[in-house]
């Protein structure tokens, strides 16, 4: 995986409405297509205007991490479409892969929970993803 790292972000996206939350579910599902479990989105509207919406998912190794990170990065290159930013790559614990409109959060279980973006952004709407969204 190639890491991007520019230095100024790219102006937030003015596309379509609703494309962000078709996007952030597209991105849920691509974490579920390689047993990541936990998936939640989180809709950040009105609380920030970093990003619309998080992709949480928890894994159980680090193996798992970088399989989960790569094969959405292998999705999205077909898109025609690449992480604005990565960050934790090379550790495998927790990985970030900015899409401006979403960002999506790798998590090894127990940093996850050390970490909690769940509730620190408890005033965010949830949304569970699972194999029967």
């Amino acid at each position: 995986m190639t890491v991007s790292r520019r230095k100024d972000p790219p102006v937030r996206s003015s596309r379509a409405r609703g494309w962000s939350k078709r996007l952030a579910r597209q991105l849920a599902r691509y974490t579920l297509e390689k047993k990541a479990y936990d998936v939640l989105i989180l809709d950040l509207r009105g609380l920030t205007d970093v990003t619309d919406f998080f992709v949480l998912c928890s894994a159980d190794s680090d193996t798992q991490v970088k399989a989960i990170v790569d094969h959405i990065d292998e999705k999205m290159r077909k898109r025609n479409l690449r992480p604005w930013h990565v960050e934790g790559y090379e550790n495998l614990r927790w990985v970030l892969l900015d899409f401006i409109d979403v960002v999506v959060h790798v998590f090894l279980r127990e940093t996850r929970e050390y970490y909690s973006l769940e509730t620190l952004w408890g005033d965010a709407k949830t949304e569970v993803v699972d194999d029967q969204s």
